[in-house]
């Protein structure tokens, strides 16, 4: 028995004896300068020098910045050619129709609508939207097309038709604040096109009132044609077509109650001045304005559909062009830049820099879910990185972090990575120890037992 726990000694003796080349622990810790990797303890001042060095991050292809916005500019129908009536006799007295009271509620945007965005001037954050200083100071604003979406660059198409100004500016502030982008700005309907009272017959200017933010009256209206171009207007009738109803105000009435001067007009009415008391030239006209609008409508219609079509196009051609970058990168044929974690992590391997950004040490560390908890030595987490103009790993700093104090953390948020860097956390003392003892107890083990036979 004597024997056996002797032979049992001078076996673990030989055994520990040959540990040293029996198990190699990766460190850096014993490294100098001499040895070509100069170990720097981090601290702000290390954090800022090692951020100095020249690193730009790959950019994306230009397929990912673009829309599949389709062309600008209002799409409408041809002119019509002007209406021409003759003149009618004139009968008696016309009966009074009032139109009934409207109260339309806040203006809505529509198509054709010009929309003014305002940014304020001076501030740092005024650069990234180019394109709305441009539409300030340039008094250019942004047109409403026939889908209902304005166009405002480097933020994209954005829906506004059939929006109260309230409505549109909170559909604004979204896109803006999406687009990381600074969301101070005011606006304005710089021109109101989509809502309109058409005025012909014994007026000196025939045509369209555009509808604005304000109530329009018949007064108003008649005054913005020019006023009435009669000799006499004690014959004269007003007719107003709504709705497919027909009313008529004798002039004479008109000038005498301010009632009916004070009559609010809607947005698709339409108004004839008759000299004649005649249907059948007011009938003419409004047929006409019914064709227009019937007109108009079919051909935005077959604009709205050409419009679609082509987003879809453009549309899948960006998408195809992006694909085909996903597909590179994930063959290996489009240049990814990587960082590369190993020691005592949870999961070694190499973490990808972010396109177009700046990723820094704590993004790779607890992308690999940090530090194992069992084995790892949080004081003992280094960057390391080869010096610049080197392509020999000898010439290398090893930027130490402390992790143990969970206030050195912040650093690890600070300092940025570059490709190439590679990111080691050591092993606990005491891992190390059991590892050895691991390794050695089967070899024990068997020599124990073949003393024993």
């Amino acid at each position: 028995m004597f024997r056996l726990r002797n032979a049992l000694a001078c076996m673990f003796v030989i055994v520990l004896g040959a540990c040293g080349s029996a198990y190699v622990s990766p460190d850096v810790s014993g490294f100098g300068g001499d040895d070509g990797v100069q170990v720097v303890d981090l601290s702000p001042a290390v954090v800022t020098h090692a951020n100095r060095s020249a690193y730009q991050p790959q950019d994306l292809p230009a397929a990912f910045s673009r829309i599949a916005g389709g062309t600008t500019g209002p799409r409408g129908a041809a002119r019509l050619p002007d209406p021409v009536f003759d003149a009618q006799a004139r009968p008696g007295a016309v009966e009074l129709r009032v139109p009934p009271a409207v109260n339309p509620g806040s203006y809505r945007i529509g198509v054709g609508d010009v929309l003014l965005l305002a940014t304020p001037r001076g501030e740092s954050t005024v650069e990234e939207l180019a394109g709305l200083v441009a539409a300030q100071n340039q008094r250019q604003g942004y047109t409403v097309q026939d889908d209902g979406d304005i166009a405002i660059p480097d933020v994209g198409r954005i829906t506004v038709g059939d929006m109260t100004l309230a409505e549109a500016e909170d559909a604004i502030f979204e896109r803006l604040i999406a687009a990381r982008i600074d969301p101070s700005f005011s606006l304005e309907v710089a021109e109101f096109n989509s809502q309109r009272i058409s005025v012909g017959g014994a007026v000196r200017n025939p045509g369209v009132v555009p509808v604005g933010m304000t109530p329009v009256y018949l007064a108003e209206v008649l005054a913005s044609a020019g006023g009435l171009d009669i000799t006499s207007d004690d014959f004269a009738v007003i007719r107003i077509y709504r709705d497919g109803n027909l009313y008529q105000i004798p002039t004479s009435d008109l000038y005498s109650d301010q009632g009916l001067q004070r009559i609010r007009l809607v947005d698709g009415d339409s108004l004839f001045v008759d000299t004649a008391y005649d249907f059948d030239q007011a009938q003419a006209y409004f047929e006409e304005v019914i064709a227009r609008a019937e007109y108009t409508q079919s051909a935005r219609a077959n604009a709205i559909a050409e419009l679609q079509t082509e987003v879809s196009i453009r549309r899948g051609a960006l998408e195809e062009s992006r694909q085909n970058f996903r597909d590179r990168v994930e063959f290996g044929a489009e240049g990814g830049e990587f960082v590369y974690i190993a020691g005592e992590v949870t999961t070694p391997g190499r973490f990808e820099l972010p396109f177009e950004n700046r990723a820094v040490l704590a993004d790779a560390l607890f992308d690999a879910g940090g530090w194992s908890a069992s084995t790892g030595n949080p004081s003992q987490i280094y960057l390391m990185r080869a010096q610049e103009n080197s392509s020999y790993a000898s010439t290398v700093t090893a930027y130490r972090l402390d992790g143990s104090n969970a206030a050195n953390l912040v650093l690890a948020t600070r300092l940025e990575l570059r490709p190439g860097d590679v990111v080691f956390v050591a092993e606990q003392p005491v891992t190390r120890w059991s590892r050895v003892i691991n390794q050695i107890t089967p070899t024990v083990i068997n020599l124990g037992a073949a003393a024993v036979n």
